[in-house]
C-alpha cells in the first residue's frame, strides 16, 4: 500500500510552531497524510511524501453497513476508499470536503454519536459513521470576534469614509491557497473548539451590543464553505437581532455561491456581500489563488463572475461590493482594465475595493505596490468607467474622488 506522510525539511523550519499551534494534529504519534500542516506551514517546511508503509485493514461501520478500509488514513480516505466521494464546493446535499484542513467542517459527519471533521479524523476499529448529519447541529472553528474599524470588500464607502465601526468574526479554513494568504493564520485555523451557529450568534450579538453598532460581518478564510452553518447563522442573527436597521456582511471569494446558494443567503438575511473576484483570466486566477487543477480553477473563477450577475439580476436590494487584487507579480495592468470593463458591463454602478497585495504568509519577498502604483490603477478603473473605486494603500485609502484618506481619519 502506498500512503501519504508529512515529512519535515529541517533546513527550512523556522520553528514557528505553526503546525502544531494552529493545526489540531489528527495522530501526532503516527502521521495519517492528513495534510493540513503542510497547508499551513509559512516555510513549505513541510511535504506530503508518498512511500511503502506498513498498514493493516479496520472494520468501520457506515450508515450501519460494516466496511474493510485500509490504516492509517483519514475518515474522508477511507470512505473514498469504499466509493462515497467528496465534492470539492459546499453541497445542499451529500458530502463535501471544500477546505481539507479541518476548519470549515463542512466535511463532518457523526463519529460515535458526536460530529467530527472527515478530513482530520483518524480510523478506528468499529467506528460508527454515519453519513447523515442533520440531528445535529453544525459547528465551524471561529475565532477574532472584534469590533472591526476598517470595513471590507461588502462596505459600503459612505460608511468607510468617516470613522466606522462593525461587529465582525473570522472563520477558519479556505478552498483556496493563496502564497500571500493576509488572514492564513485564521486560514489554517482547526486547534480550537468548533462553534455551532447559536453559540457564534449569540456571541457576535453581545458584540454587537457592546459596540453600539448595527452592521455584523462573517470573513475567514472562506465564509461560504460551510453551507448549512452559514445559513443557520445568519437566521439565528435576525432571530437575536429583529431590528430593520440590522445589516448582515459576508465577504467571500465567490467561487462557492451558485444561484440557489445566493437566493438562500438572501432569504437567510444577507444585507451586503463583498466578493474577491481575484483575476479575469484562469492563468491568473491560478497564480493568485495558488490553485494546481486548471478546470477546478475555471470553476471557480466562472462561479465568481456569475454570482455578481446573479445578485444585480436578482437580488438589487443587496448592497454588493467587488474586490479585485494588484501586484505587479501577479496581474498586469491590461488585465485590471478589462476587470474594470467587465464589471462595468454587470453593474456600472459597482463599487471596487482594489487590495493591494503585500508579503505575507509564503510570500515574504512580494514587494507592495507603491501608492503611485495604486493611483493608477484607480485612474484605470475609472477609465472603464467605475464611478466608485476605492484602493487599499498603506495607512489608508485612495478614495473614489482620486484623494488619498488616511485609515482613521
Amino acid at each position: 500500500m502506498v500512503t501519504k506522510r508529512a515529512v519535515k525539511i529541517p533546513e527550512r523550519c523556522s520553528d514557528c510552531q505553526s503546525c502544531t499551534q494552529l493545526v489540531a494534529c489528527p495522530s501526532p504519534e503516527s502521521c495519517i497524510g492528513c495534510g493540513a500542516c503542510v497547508a499551513a506551514c509559512p516555510q513549505e517546511a513541510l511535504i506530503l511524501t508518498e512511500r511503502p508503509e506498513p498498514h493493516h485493514t479496520v472494520t468501520i461501520f457506515v450508515n450501519g453497513d460494516p466496511c474493510r478500509v485500509s490504516a492509517p488514513a483519514t475518515l474522508k480516505a477511507a470512505l473514498e476508499e469504499v466509493g462515497f466521494r467528496f465534492a470539492d464546493l459546499p453541497q445542499k446535499e451529500g458530502l463535501a470536503a471544500p477546505c481539507r484542513t479541518g476548519g470549515c467542517w463542512a466535511c463532518a459527519l457523526v463519529v460515535n454519536g458526536d460530529l467530527r471533521p472527515a478530513c482530520l479524523t483518524p480510523l478506528r476499529e468499529g467506528m460508527q459513521v454515519d453519513t447523515c448529519v442533520e440531528t445535529l447541529p453544525p459547528r465551524r472553528v471561529v475565532s477574532g470576534i472584534m469590533g472591526h474599524a476598517v470595513g471590507g470588500v461588502g462596505t459600503p464607502w459612505h460608511l468607510k469614509g468617516k470613522v466606522y465601526l462593525e461587529a465582525a468574526c473570522f472563520v477558519a479554513g479556505c478552498n483556496f491557497r493563496c502564497l500571500q494568504c493576509q488572514n492564513w493564520q485564521v486560514t489554517y485555523l482547526s486547534r480550537r473548539e468548533p462553534l455551532t451557529p447559536e453559540d457564534t450568534a449569540r456571541l457576535m450579538t453581545e458584540a454587537r451590543r457592546a459596540y453600539g453598532v448595527d452592521r455584523l460581518a462573517i470573513s475567514g478564510g472562506e465564509a461560504t464553505l460551510n453551507r448549512r452553518w452559514l445559513l443557520k447563522y445568519l437566521r439565528r442573527l435576525r432571530e437575536y437581532n429583529p431590528y430593520p436597521a440590522l445589516r448582515l456582511h459576508v465577504d467571500t471569494n465567490g467561487s462557492t455561491l451558485s444561484e440557489e446558494y445566493i437566493d438562500e443567503l438572501v432569504g437567510a438575511g444577507m444585507t451586503d456581500i463583498g466578493i474577491d473576484l481575484k483575476a479575469f483570466t484562469p492563468e491568473t486566477f491560478m497564480r493568485v489563488t495558488g490553485l494546481k487543477d486548471p478546470v477546478l480553477a475555471e470553476q471557480y473563477l466562472k462561479t465568481a463572475w456569475q454570482a455578481v450577475r446573479h445578485l444585480r439580476a436578482a437580488h438589487p436590494q443587496v448592497f454588493v461590493g467587488i474586490g479585485i487584487p494588484y501586484n505587479r507579480e501577479f496581474i498586469g495592468l491590461a488585465e485590471i482594465a478589462a476587470m474594470g470593463e467587465a464589471i462595468f458591463r454587470l453593474d456600472p454602478e459597482a463599487q471596487v475595493c482594489v487590495l493591494d497585495y503585500r508579503p505575507e504568509f509564503r510570500n515574504q519577498g512580494l514587494i507592495r505596490p507603491t501608492v503611485a502604483e495604486m493611483a493608477n490603477v484607480h485612474h484605470i478603473l475609472r477609465e472603464a468607467g467605475l464611478k466608485t473605486v476605492i484602493c487599499q494603500v498603506p495607512g489608508g485609502h485612495i478614495a473614489p474622488d482620486g484623494r488619498l484618506r488616511p485609515l482613521y481619519p
